[in-house]
């Protein structure tokens, strides 16, 4: 302390008395933060306890992360501390999510041994925006339905819908789930075996035909043929022919058998996989029930 009866500090004994250094504080005190409360007589910078305080505040802001911009609106009074904190958690949440991403490409890449082509591709699609993920299934949704005006809405509204989403903290697998799903509904082939699906369902429907409808047909598949297999029947057995006319009704069986071989593909049972994968909760394996069923049908259409 300045030996004058002002309780002025020079630098170096403000540096002593905080623990930061020289440097440090002539740099802040040049940036406009921490101001001087006077100059000596050879112009050097002097400083008092309100500029301790203000200092302890600076270096506390900037321990949190805070840019010398933010802590000087903050100091200005043009912003709350609360304020300027809510933003950058903000930025802080999106830096980690960021980094979460990173961490489960980078262990996706090792555990493949990816090339540098598939470890730069992974990244593009692992980091796509909310609005390219949106895009691409909007495109996607819009290609598989278009002029299908009698598909079910619901499954319509189902599929436009769904988040092409990493979650927070996604592990490799669901980093590798979602490049596969990317790659898959960009995928022309697929694309097509999906609006082949669609052309099918739209041709079920007629014009009086809830929606729904077909969502009520899956659940029914399900539940009778999960039944029947649970009891151990097999898809040429006699009993199976109970458990088909409980499912179609009246229905066209060879019709029945010529929609559900080209609908219920392998690839569609992977898009449905790898949807489970995202969200965290693998969907269940219905694939052996629409093979029991397209057996039974091979068994007895012409009975």
């Amino acid at each position: 302390m300045i030996d004058d009866g002002t309780g002025f500090l020079t630098i170096g004994e403000l540096a002593r008395a905080t623990g930061l250094s020289v440097r440090t504080i002539r740099y802040w005190s040049d940036q406009g933060v921490l101001p001087p409360a006077a100059r000596s007589a050879g112009g050097y910078r002097l400083y008092d306890a309100a500029s301790a305080a203000r200092l302890d505040l600076i270096r506390t802001l900037r321990e949190l992360g805070l840019g010398l911009q933010d802590v000087h609106r903050v100091l200005a009074g043009e912003r709350t501390v609360a304020e300027v904190a809510a933003a950058h958690v903000a930025a802080l949440d999106a830096q980690i999510r960021s980094l979460r991403v990173t961490r489960a490409v980078l262990s996706s890449v090792a555990r493949r041994g990816s090339s540098v082509e598939e470890t730069t591709l992974m990244n593009r699609l692992a980091r796509l925006s909310a609005a390219e993920r949106r895009r691409i299934m909007a495109e996607f949704v819009e290609e598989t339905f278009h002029g299908l005006d009698t598909a079910d809405p619901e499954i319509r509204e189902r599929m436009r819908d769904t988040a092409l989403n990493l979650p927070d903290d996604p592990t490799p697998e669901q980093v590798d789930a979602w490049v596969e799903l990317a790659e898959m509904v960009q995928d022309p082939e697929f694309r097509a075996r999906m609006r082949d699906a669609a052309e099918f369902n739209a041709a079920d429907r007629g014009q009086d035909t809830p929606s729904g409808a077909s969502m009520w047909f899956f659940r029914r598949l399900v539940e009778l043929v999960g039944r029947a297999r649970e009891r151990g029947v097999a898809p040429e057995a006699p009993e199976a022919g109970q458990v088909l006319r409980d499912l179609l009704g009246d229905a066209d069986r060879a019709a029945v058998l010529e929609r559900m071989r080209a609908s219920h593909h392998p690839r569609l049972a992977r898009y449905r996989e790898l949807l489970g994968l995202l969200k965290g909760a693998p969907a269940p394996a219905h694939e052996e029930d629409f093979a029991w069923v397209v057996a039974a049908l091979e068994a007895h259409t012409d009975r």
